[in-house]
């Protein structure tokens, strides 16, 4: 939806509230204009039901207010003397459409001194409960958000099986597009097959502003621009499951360009106008490597493999059983390799051949040398001509909108390249691009095959671990904590320092406190 069409849209609500509950305004002592005048009306109900002024701001918080709309619909409802569970019910099933009932149908008493203390246990429970997912949620969409390492795309750095805590305050927290969801859940429903949002209505893209912008190197969760993976809802046959940008699926990768950058890669090597890009201390970039042996000297591969912590190690490539492949090798490993009595040589591979399947599957370049390409900077234009259009047409038919909001229509014929319409020789970024790819560079798929990550697609930063279990994968016989990763940063200088005795030393001091605390009260009373 565009901006327009939310304007009206919410002004189709504010005369929805108006019409069916004017008369509780006047009721309660209020005039009835009252009730027409946006925001304005939230405020004025809030002194009606006897909540905190404040609550308004949560009404307007997409996702919060899908749980706030019922609070208030039934609290309004007890606020004329409807505290029945059959009134509640009918307040909710019909989506407070039952306060148009009462309304108008009902002799309406306000009452201005009605306790709002519950008067059952269970009531208090739900009470308890309500605040408790309305806080969770406020955290979960504007502040941190818990993910989970499923690949092996960044190892070394992030292990699968990592937990970690996403920051959305570094880069900004970026309010959710999809208006009705299920809060705390991302696609689907857990445990089932059923996705947990609705596609309609769509807000318009908005981020708070963050208290840092991404840097190159900087590692980065966002949703997947080409997700068109297979599960729960579509049915057989189809493409693919088409999701909202907010509702796709969860990526984590290093970024290695921002926008405005000219990136290339060579043998392997990320380059950023023309000079070789130089990754932090904790990034362990690895490569698929060749090892030769004699055939001669007994090696044990089993010990190395483990000792090494060699995450993707194969067999024997030929019949001659002389070379192994390994598929991620960091450079140091494989300079450990080469001292090995038996080892002849580590060579590692460097594709040659062209690969179709390399963006934008031009059949031009392969996963080790690409490029250069010019990464899409906001308010920067570019010539179109079929030379370029590979590059940008996605971003021009996906990513980004005409200026009334609408899809972009681009059609090509011969060498005439015609936008909405008309016939263009260049374009002009609407927002920023950036180029994220995996340490475990033969084992990850990432910008190298579908191309640019959209600025509104960014989700967080990680920023710290709280968990991880080696074997996670495996079945939980298989788990074992890696007790020296948890309760670790994800940036930072130098190698990764566990927090967790701190943590432990914290919390034992709080409980002895607080015993000695209860203890001395008890004896002062």
């Amino acid at each position: 939806m565009s901006l327009y069409q939310w304007f009206v849209f919410f002004l189709f609500i504010q005369i929805v509230h108006f019409l069916g509950t004017w008369k509780l305004y006047v009721a309660a002592g209020r005039k009835s204009w009252e009730a027409a005048v946006p925001v304005y009306n939230a405020i004025v109900l809030m002194k009606i039901i006897g909540r905190p002024t404040w609550w308004t701001i949560l009404l307007f918080i997409p996702i919060i207010n899908l749980i706030m709309f019922p609070i208030i619909w039934v609290e309004t409802l007890r606020s004329f003397g409807k505290r029945s569970n059959i009134d509640t019910f009918l307040a909710i099933i019909t989506c407070g459409l039952y306060v148009y009932y009462i309304n108008y149908t009902q002799k309406l008493t306000h009452i201005s001194n009605r306790s709002l203390k519950p008067s059952t246990t269970t009531g208090d429970t739900i009470n308890s409960l309500l605040f408790a997912i309305i806080v969770a949620t406020l955290v979960h969409t504007y502040v941190v958000q818990p993910y989970t390492i499923p690949t092996p795309s960044l190892e070394k750095s992030l292990l699968v099986g990592d937990f970690l805590f996403v920051s959305k305050i570094n880069y900004g927290a970026r309010v959710p597009m999809t208006a009705v969801a299920l809060p705390m859940v991302h696609d689907s429903i857990p445990m089932t097959k059923s996705k947990s949002y609705l596609s309609w209505p769509q807000l318009p893209y908005f981020r708070i502003p963050g208290s840092e912008k991404i840097n190159r190197t900087d590692i980065v969760v966002f949703n997947w621009p080409v997700d068109t993976v297979h599960y729960f809802f579509e049915p057989k046959g189809k493409p693919g499951v088409i999701k909202p940008i907010d509702k796709k699926s969860n990526y984590v990768k290093r970024c290695v360009g921002i926008p405005g950058d000219s990136l290339s890669i060579i043998d392997g090597m990320v380059y950023i106008d023309g000079k070789k890009l130089a990754l932090p201390d904790r990034a362990k970039p690895q490569f698929s490597y060749n090892v030769v042996v004699d055939g001669k000297t007994p090696i044990d591969f089993e010990y190395l493999v483990k000792d090494m912590d060699i995450t993707d190690a194969a067999g024997y490539i030929n019949e001659a059983r002389d070379t192994l492949i390994f598929r991620a090798l960091t450079e140091a490993s494989a300079n450990r390799l080469k001292n090995i009595p038996g080892i002849t040589a580590v060579n590692r591979i460097i594709a040659k051949d062209l690969e179709q399947s390399i963006f934008p599957q031009i059949n031009k370049w392969n996963q080790d040398n690409y490029g250069p390409i010019y990464i899409p900077e906001q308010g920067k234009t570019v010539a179109l001509n079929s030379a370029t259009l590979p590059f940008y047409k996605r971003i021009i038919t996906d990513y980004e909108k005409s200026d009334s909001g609408d899809k972009n229509d681009l059609k090509v014929t011969g060498s005439e390249i015609r936008l909405n319409g008309q016939v263009v020789t260049s374009y002009t970024f609407k927002q920023n691009y950036y180029w994220m790819m995996g340490d475990n560079r033969h084992n990850s798929e990432d910008s190298r095959y579908w191309g640019f990550v959209p600025e509104d697609h960014i989700v967080g930063k990680p920023v710290f671990i709280w968990m991880s279990i080696k074997g996670i994968n495996d079945g939980i016989k298989n788990w074992s904590i890696r007790w020296d990763r948890v309760f670790t940063t994800v940036s930072g200088e130098g190698q990764p320092q566990s927090y967790f005795k701190y943590f432990l030393f914290a919390l034992a001091a709080f409980f002895i406190g607080e015993y000695f605390w209860k203890k001395r009260k008890a004896k002062n009373s």
